[in-house]
C-alpha cells in the first residue's frame, strides 16, 4: 500500500462548505490563521442553497415588538425545553447582527417601503422575523459568503471525501480522504477540524436532503470519540412535492403558508383547525378570516393554524391521509391560488412573492400555483440532533474537533423553528471559526500515524477488494434502498418499540450486507464506490436515530411515539447521548441538561 500520500497543512481543516462551513472558514481566516476548506461537490453547490425562506432573526424591522427575548422564548417552546438555552440565547442575542454584516457583504435583501431588511412570518415565531430574498434566501446566503470567502486566501477543494479523522491520543490533529475524479488519497494535517457536513437525510426514502447529506460529519466525529445528541429528533417537514414521483419530497416552502396559503384534505377543507395544541391556543386564530389578516400584516391578528410548529403540522396531514381524506398520492392539497378571492391580481402577487415555488410546479409538475393547489406531503427534511457541542465554543467532547450547523446538536431541541437553521449557520459558524482558531494558536501540530492511514486506505478501498473476487456480489445501491425503505417505514413520522426494535435488527443485517458489497471499475469516477462509503455512515446514523427513538419514552417535538403520546416530563429533563464503547457497540445513555439561569427561566415566563 502507498505510504507516500499528497499532504496539506493547515491551521484550521473545514470540513463542508454550506452557511456554517464559508462562515466559519471566513472567520478563522479573518485571526491570521492558515484554513482549508474541503468540500464534497462544488464550491456553491451546498444543500444550503436549497433553504427557501428566509434567516430567523430578531431585528424589529416589520414588527418593533420583537427582540432577542421573543426570539429565545419561541425557539425553547419549539424545541419543547430540551435544547441547550445557552445556545438558543446566544442565537438570539447575535443572529440581527450576523444578517446585518451579511448585508455589509453584498447580500441584497427584500425591502419595506422605508429601506429595512423585509421580514416575513413563519410556523412558530411570535413575529415576523425572517429576512429573506424571495424564496431563494439560502442562495444568496452561500454567493454573500462565497464571493466575500474567495478573497480571504482560504484553500478549497472540491469534489473530495474524507473518510476518517486523524488522531493523536485524544485530540484530532487533521483528516484523511480523496478526490472524488481521481480517486486518490490525501492527508490534510490541521491543528483544529471543524465538521460542517450537514444533515442525515439520504437515510430516508422521502426527502427534501441533497444527496451528500449521508451523515459523514456524525460519523467521522463519533469514531473519532465525539458524542452524538438527541439523534432522535428528526424533523419531517410538512410540505413536500408528493407527484410527480420524480419530485417525491422536494421541499415546498413554508413561506408559501406565510403568505396565505391554506392546507385542504381531499373534501375542501382546512383541517388544521381541528386540532391546535393547548400550548399555542392564545396565539392562534380562531377562523379564516383572522389567520388571513395576519398573513396580511394586521399586529392585531393571531395566526393560522397552518403556521404552527412543523411537527405538529406534518403529524395532522398524515392523520388526513391515515383517515382517508388525503390527495390521490397521499398527501393533501396546499393552495395558495384561493387568495384571488381576496387581492387584485393574484396571480403576479404569488409570482412575485414566490417566484422559485412558481416555476418549480411549473417546471417540474406542469402546474400553475396561482391556478390550482399544489399536492404534498411530509419529507425528511433536517435533524435536530449531532455532535454534541459546547454552547459558546462549539467544541465537542474530543479536543481540536469542533461543529457547526446541522451537524452540531443543541440549539434546536426536540423541534426547529422554520429560518432559525439558516441563522444558526451564520451564528455558530461564526464561533466555531473564531473558536477553532484560538485553539489552533494555542497547540502545536499533532503528529500523524502512519497505522491509521493505511488502515483508512485498506478500508476504503475493501469494496474493491470484493469486486475482483466476485463478479456477482451484491452492489450497494441496493443496500442503501433497503435501508432508506426500512428507515421511513419503522422509525418515520410516528414510532413504535416492536417496530424500532425490527429495524435495529434490520440494521445488523444490513450491516453484514454491506460488509459483502463490492464495487467493480478503477477509482476515477466511480459513483458505487463513493455511495460504498457514504453506506457505512447512513447506517451509523440510522442506528443512533433508532436506539435514541427507543430510549426516548415519550413524544416530544420531531420524535412522536404512538406507544407514549404524552410528554414525560422526565424526559423533558434530559438529552439522549449516543458513543461508542471500546469494543465497538453503542452506547445510548440519558444525561441531565444542565439548570436554565434565573434571568433566561424568567423570559420565558413573561412570553407565555
Amino acid at each position: 500500500m502507498a505510504t507516500n500520500y499528497e499532504t496539506f497543512e493547515f491551521d484550521v481543516l473545514v470540513i463542508g462548505a454550506g452557511g456554517a462551513g464559508l462562515r466559519s472558514a471566513i472567520e478563522a481566516s479573518a485571526m491570521g490563521v492558515k484554513v482549508g476548506l474541503i468540500c464534497k461537490s462544488l464550491l456553491g453547490k451546498a444543500h444550503t442553497v436549497m433553504a427557501e425562506g428566509g434567516m430567523a432573526a430578531a431585528m424589529g424591522n416589520v414588527d418593533d415588538r420583537d427582540n432577542w427575548r421573543v426570539h429565545f422564548a419561541d425557539t425553547m417552546r419549539g424545541g419543547q425545553y430540551v435544547n441547550n438555552w445557552r445556545m438558543a440565547e446566544l442565537h438570539a442575542k447575535e443572529a440581527p447582527d450576523r444578517v446585518k454584516e451579511l448585508e455589509a457583504w453584498g447580500a441584497v435583501f427584500d425591502r419595506t417601503k422605508d429601506g429595512k431588511i423585509l421580514q416575513r412570518n413563519f410556523g412558530g415565531h411570535r413575529y415576523p422575523r425572517l429576512a429573506h430574498v424571495g424564496d431563494r434566501t439560502g442562495l444568496e446566503l452561500i454567493r454573500t459568503l462565497q464571493d466575500h470567502g474567495i478573497h480571504q486566501g482560504i484553500e478549497v477543494f472540491m469534489e473530495h471525501t474524507i473518510v476518517t479523522l486523524l488522531k493523536d491520543g485524544d485530540r484530532v490533529v487533521g483528516a484523511f480522504g480523496y478526490d472524488r475524479d481521481r480517486g486518490r488519497f490525501k492527508i490534510f494535517k490541521a491543528r483544529a477540524v471543524i465538521m460542517a457536513t450537514g444533515g442525515v437525510g439520504r437515510a430516508y426514502k422521502v426527502t427534501s436532503n441533497s444527496w451528500e447529506y449521508t451523515g459523514d460529519g456524525q460519523s467521522l466525529a463519533y469514531h473519532a470519540g465525539a458524542e452524538l445528541m438527541d439523534m432522535e429528533f428528526v424533523q419531517f417537514h410538512p410540505t413536500g412535492m408528493m407527484w410527480p414521483p420524480s419530485v417525491m419530497g422536494i421541499l415546498v416552502t413554508e413561506g408559501v403558508r406565510g403568505e396565505g396559503g391554506v392546507l385542504k384534505n381531499k373534501e375542501g377543507r382546512r383541517f388544521m383547525f381541528d386540532d391546535i395544541p393547548d400550548n399555542y391556543k392564545s396565539q392562534t386564530s380562531t377562523d379564516p378570516e383572522e389567520g388571513w389578516r395576519y398573513t396580511q400584516g394586521d399586529k392585531n391578528a393571531k395566526r393560522p393554524p397552518e403556521l404552527l410548529t412543523r411537527d405538529h403540522v406534518a403529524r395532522c396531514i398524515m392523520r388526513e391521509v391515515k383517515a382517508g381524506r388525503g390527495s390521490p398520492h397521499g398527501g393533501v392539497f396546499l393552495d395558495i391560488a384561493w387568495i384571488k378571492e381576496k387581492i387584485p391580481n393574484a396571480a403576479g402577487h404569488i409570482q412575485k412573492k414566490l417566484p422559485s415555488m412558481y416555476h418549480q410546479f411549473m417546471h417540474l409538475a406542469n402546474l400553475d400555483i396561482t391556478k390550482e393547489p399544489m399536492e404534498i406531503g411530509p419529507t425528511t427534511h433536517y435533524i435536530m440532533g449531532g455532535i454534541r457541542v459546547n454552547g459558546d465554543s462549539q467544541m465537542s467532547n474530543v479536543p481540536g474537533l469542533f461543529a457547526a450547523g446541522e451537524a452540531a446538536a443543541g440549539l434546536h431541541g426536540a423541534n426547529r423553528l422554520g429560518g432559525n437553521s439558516l441563522s444558526d449557520l451564520i451564528v455558530f459558524g461564526k464561533r466555531a471559526g473564531e473558536y477553532a482558531a484560538k485553539f489552533a494558536k494555542e497547540n502545536s501540530a499533532g503528529k500523524i500515524d502512519n497505522a491509521q492511514l493505511q488502515e483508512a486506505e485498506r478500508k476504503a478501498l475493501e469494496p474493491f477488494e470484493r469486486g475482483l473476487k466476485s463478479s456477482n456480489a451484491e452492489g450497494p445501491y441496493q443496500v442503501q434502498y433497503d435501508l432508506q425503505d426500512m428507515m421511513q417505514n419503522l422509525v418515520g413520522i410516528v414510532r413504535r418499540e416492536e417496530e424500532m426494535v425490527r429495524a435495529l435488527d434490520g440494521i445488523e443485517k444490513l450491516k453484514l450486507r454491506e460488509q459483502q458489497t463490492a464495487v467493480h471499475g478503477h477509482r476515477e469516477y466511480n459513483p458505487g464506490w463513493h455511495t460504498a462509503l457514504d453506506l457505512k455512515n447512513l447506517l451509523l446514523v440510522s442506528e443512533a436515530i433508532t436506539r435514541s427513538a427507543i430510549e426516548r419514552k415519550e413524544s416530544r417535538g420531531g420524535h412522536f411515539r404512538e406507544d407514549y403520546q404524552n410528554k414525560d416530563a422526565t424526559f423533558g429533563k434530559v438529552n439522549i447521548i449516543t458513543s461508542r464503547n471500546a469494543d465497538g457497540t453503542m452506547n445510548v445513555r440519558r444525561e441531565t441538561i444542565a439548570e436554565m439561569p434565573a434571568e433566561l427561566k424568567q423570559v420565558i415566563e413573561e412570553m407565555k
